[in-house]
């Protein structure tokens, strides 16, 4: 394959104390669409970027956790960076934390720390300091999660390596029909059988929400613009607050009877509203439009 064929993408190498939040950072990552490769090897990172590189661009962020647990061969990943950086661009984000902090993580979930053998948790995580201390002098990015629970480091994570104006929380918002049941996975749920139902009209019962008849006869109806008003409001610090938690992925139901006419108007109409907000990606869904 020629050189013009090879895309060199970005890399990051995550690494750092166990307990640290290697784990967290990797899904953060992954929620990124990077693509993420654990417990590697140093001696496996060559190999692998030249597979990235010859994907024609399918691969442009990689990932890759290295730590102890590659036992022995962990202690070539200074020089195994050394030389790669040579060749391209490649970051490397350590995460540490506290001595006191890490033995409480490792109390918690009843797990020994990988290189602690005969001794106390305390013993694994001294050893383990003195094998990163090169490792950790040569980082690009250093974050201390001492303070940090598991959704403030994802937030971290993300502000660092999220694409510049990327959303931040994509929200779905859908409308459905309660004589359907409600959506499993919906995280809000509103209830639009407050307004008349464009059913009992004969000129708008074989139309749909996304008809302009049935769309302006449903916002004509006393409560319906005041509505999508106030729940897209009281929706903004909801939006704000996930983005905070890193939740990102969110969905709003708004139903009617039957899912065919109020929901999805007013579906849309939020939808419409939400798009506004910064940092937010906003799909609409309508779950059983088309249903008999």
């Amino acid at each position: 394959m020629t050189d013009a064929a090879r895309q060199p993408g970005e890399v990051l190498i995550v690494t750092g104390m166990s307990g640290a939040g290697r784990s967290t950072a990797a899904d953060a990552l992954e929620d990124l669409d990077w693509y993420v490769v654990d417990n590697l090897p140093p001696q496996m990172l060559r190999p692998l970027l030249e597979i990235t590189e010859l994907a024609a661009g399918a691969l442009p962020k990689v990932a890759v956790v290295v730590d102890v647990r590659g036992r022995d061969l962990f202690a070539q990943l200074p020089e195994v960076t050394r030389v790669l950086r040579d060749a391209r661009q490649v970051r490397v984000l350590f995460l540490d934390a506290s001595d006191e902090v890490l033995v409480r993580r490792f109390e918690a979930v009843r797990r020994p720390h990988p290189l602690q053998g005969e001794g106390t948790i305390i013993d694994g995580i001294r050893l383990e300091r003195e094998r990163l201390a090169l490792v950790r002098e040569s980082a690009d990015i250093i974050i201390d999660t001492s303070n940090y629970n598991i959704h403030q480091l994802s937030t971290q994570v993300v502000e660092l390596f999220a694409v510049e104006d990327a959303p931040r929380h994509t929200m779905t918002v859908m409308s459905f029909g309660f004589k359907y049941g409600l959506p499993t996975d919906a995280d809000l749920v509103a209830d639009m059988r407050f307004l008349p139902n464009p059913f009992w009209n004969e000129d708008l019962r074989a139309l749909t929400g996304e008809d302009e008849k049935v769309r302006e006869y449903v916002l004509a109806q006393e409560g319906a613009e005041e509505f999508v008003d106030a729940y897209a409001a009281a929706l903004k610090p909801v939006l704000q607050g996930y983005q905070r938690e890193n939740k990102r992925h969110s969905v709003v139901a708004i139903g009617c009877t039957g899912g065919k006419h109020r929901s999805v108007v007013m579906a849309k109409e939020l939808a419409a509203r939400l798009a506004e907000q910064p940092g937010v990606a906003v799909r609409t869904i309508h779950r059983d439009l088309g249903r008999e």
